[in-house]
């Protein structure tokens, strides 16, 4: 792991963070300027450009933000960029009617208003850039399996983008409800209340990476620390996945005790607990966008439909920004794949 930059990471970091990215449930409650709605005409601009990528035969990964060509729209997604970077880290868009796109024009739709944020990374080692989130009978608590291949509860954790967006197809008959919390509320609350806590998570961990690493030791882990919190050019970050870190540090010979342990545990505790969560029911064709550097997500167990085409379907992206905040550069290679790499793509090297 680099040495720190002593200009880059102060002795004492700054307490509390004072932006809009560090808001508690009731701020989001009170507030919904972070809620978009698609009007008429914004639902017709993206229809005509759906309609020109496919007339040219052109799908998910085929185009990009030139070949998605929006006027009006473009200027309001770009604020949505801002809003997650910069502002509350949180975006919610409805006013889609998935009902009125086959799976084509709707994987489309998502993949030109995701070419407009950003760039688009691999989220498996499949190379999936539209992930499906969906109950595939697997067993959360098995080794390597990822979360959203379950209906079971997930904890709260941060993706490894900039930006992860879900795109409700089909909610599920019953639960499934998004939790989210602002790590950086967590982190004020910590440094003022247990800072005691605060040291571990500014060294990091080294997080399991559940068998889609560079190597093809299904036991890799990240090779350096990744902090939970991070400080740089003068903005604070935050990285976290409870179980990862606890299975990777098991898996590197170190399993985490005393204080450390604590730390770990205690941030996934507040995620979901008052007065951080907020809860989110998802309705079909919202689109729910958060920041990976300042949001925790979470979700509630689920009880499907029994109809294969009714069941809790979400289409997942992972972005990096185009003007993506700095990154300590430990902090940016979350996944043994460089500086903001994605899941490492067999059969890619």
């Amino acid at each position: 792991m680099p040495a720190p930059n002593p200009a880059e990471t102060p002795a004492q970091p700054p307490v509390p963070v004072t932006d809009r990215s560090a808001w508690l449930a009731a701020d989001l409650a009170a507030d919904p300027d972070w809620i978009h709605r698609l009007d008429g005409d914004e639902i017709q601009e993206l229809d005509r450009a759906v309609e020109a990528v496919l007339e040219r035969g052109l799908g998910p990964g085929r185009f990009g933000r030139d070949d998605f060509p929006l006027t009006h729209l473009a200027d309001r997604i770009a604020g949505w960029a801002r809003d997650i970077d910069h502002g509350r880290g949180c975006v919610l868009v409805k006013g889609l009617d998935p009902a009125r796109y086959d799976d084509d024009a709707l994987a489309a739709l998502y993949w030109g208003i995701a070419c407009h944020l950003g760039e688009p990374v691999p989220q498996n080692a499949a190379g999936d850039l539209i992930g499906h989130v969906r109950d595939t009978g697997r067993d959360y608590h098995a080794k390597n399996v990822r979360g959203y291949t379950t209906r079971a509860e997930m904890r709260a954790h941060c993706d490894a983008a900039d930006v992860v967006g879900l795109l409700c197809r089909h909610p599920a008959r019953q639960g499934g409800e998004s939790h989210i919390a602002s790590g950086i509320a967590i982190y004020n609350h910590l440094a003022a209340e247990r800072p005691e806590l605060i040291p571990p998570l500014l060294e990091g961990f080294h997080f399991d990476l559940r068998g889609e690493g560079v190597t093809d030791d299904p036991d890799e882990t990240t090779f350096h620390r990744v902090p939970v919190f991070s400080w740089f050019g003068g903005r604070l970050s935050c990285r976290y996945n409870g179980k990862t870190i606890e299975d990777g540090m098991r898996k590197r010979g170190l399993p985490l005790e005393g204080l450390a342990l604590e730390a770990v545990r205690e941030v996934g505790r507040l995620a979901i607990a008052p007065p951080f969560r907020f809860d989110m029911t998802f309705e079909k064709g919202d689109i729910q966008l958060l920041s990976n550097h300042s949001i925790l997500h979470a979700r509630a167990a689920f009880e499907d439909w029994p109809e294969p085409e009714r069941r809790r379907t979400l289409w997942r992206l992972w972005l990096n920004l185009r003007d993506g905040r700095p990154l300590a550069p430990a902090f940016a290679d979350r996944l043994n794949t460089g500086p903001r790499g994605g899941v490492f793509v067999r059969g890619s090297a």
